[in-house]
């Protein structure tokens, strides 16, 4: 039977695009190409899987984004990373360092769509 093999992308509306790509190129330090988005690669540090989890529509849990879609991304050294983007003037919004899964922090980007990064185990 034919299947889903993993994601090919995730797409969001902004109402700057242009904008918001810049942002994530300058201080999240993502390789933007001149199309707009950027190609994430699997490197020897990315997990090896990718999780697909809708939330109830209730959810404090993307809050305080009023946006209904939040990215997760995994990153080596959540410490170090969170450094350089405070050092860029990005608010932390939170973090958990004891979970089970590993360390978690929480950003909001310029269109108000909650980011988690999250150094696995």
């Amino acid at each position: 039977m034919a299947r889903i093999t993993g994601f090919g992308g995730v797409f969001i509306k902004s109402r700057d695009p242009k904008a918001l790509s810049a942002w994530y190129r300058d201080v999240l330090g993502m390789a933007v190409e001149d199309w707009g988005g950027a190609l994430l690669k699997h490197s020897p540090q990315s997990p090896d899987t990718a999780v697909w989890n809708p939330f109830e529509e209730a959810t404090q849990y993307f809050a305080p984004s009023t946006r209904d879609v939040m990215i997760n991304f995994a990153v080596d050294d959540l410490d170090g990373f969170l450094a350089q983007i405070e050092a860029k003037g990005v608010k932390i919004e939170g973090r958990m360092d004891d979970d089970a899964m590993g360390k978690f922090a929480w950003v909001i980007d310029p269109d108000g769509t909650k980011l988690e990064f999250w150094q696995p185990k």
